[in-house]
């Protein structure tokens, strides 16, 4: 049986994993789905303090307490941040990489160098004057029925601008850039952010790629198909 760690995107919390976690239990596998600091169940802790580094530790802490090994570490959409800094940290205790439609970011890049530019600009604005980036219209990850709405509506809460701006630093290519690699696009209706990766890593031997014709939230939209992908990932 294969270990997930699930790292979620912005705005979002552990409960956007329930239904992939579900699944993946069910077959019995280890999963664990955390909320990053100021998110989820831990919005409370939410300050200007709260950076990248601080969610990088956030995983990787859940590693080393629970000693997990053979990781399989899946980010989605901002979360691709997270997972690249938590295997540049602790490379031998993972065995692959998923981005979910997630930023596969170079070093010394920031999650806003990657996002479509009036978007990135909106987000600068916000976070700058506040600390805060709120969350966009729900329609931009795809989510429109209203069982979906209900769902992640009352859940979404402030993000954390300096987790957005700072720039990641990796110094561990030699053992994290070996790691095997999976790519989940999500084309339909895709974002613009994650166009660029996909286009990068649809032809590479280097990675698996699958696309999904659904909105940006997969796993809530389609947790079967999601949960296919990873257990073709053990």
């Amino acid at each position: 049986m294969a270990t997930f760690v699930l790292v979620h995107g912005a705005w979002h919390g552990g409960w956007c994993w329930r239904g992939v976690g579900a699944r993946l239990r069910k077959g019995g596998h280890q999963v664990h789905a955390p909320s990053l600091t100021g998110l989820g169940e831990r919005k409370h802790l939410a300050n200007g303090r709260v950076d990248l580094d601080t969610h990088i530790q956030d995983i990787v802490g859940l590693i080393e307490m629970e000693d997990l090994d053979k990781v399989v570490l899946v980010g989605h959409s901002y979360g691709g941040m997270v997972i690249t800094g938590v295997a540049d940290r602790v490379p031998t205790r993972l065995s692959r990489l998923v981005y979910l439609d997630a930023f596969v970011p170079e070093d010394g890049k920031c999650t806003l160098d990657y996002v479509v530019p009036e978007r990135a600009a909106r987000m600068r604005h916000e976070g700058e004057r506040t600390g805060f980036v709120t969350p966009p219209l729900m329609s931009l990850w795809g989510l429109t029925e209203q069982r979906h709405l209900d769902f992640v509506g009352p859940r979404e809460v402030r993000h954390p601008y300096a987790t957005m701006a700072q720039a990641i630093r990796l110094a561990n290519y030699a053992e994290a850039g070996t790691l095997p690699r999976t790519f989940v696009y999500c084309s339909s209706p895709a974002t613009g952010s994650f166009d660029q990766f996909a286009a990068r890593y649809r032809s590479d031997p280097k990675w698996r790629f699958h696309e999904l014709k659904t909105g940006h939230d997969a796993m809530i939209l389609m947790p079967d198909e999601v949960t296919r992908i990873l257990l073709q990932t053990t």
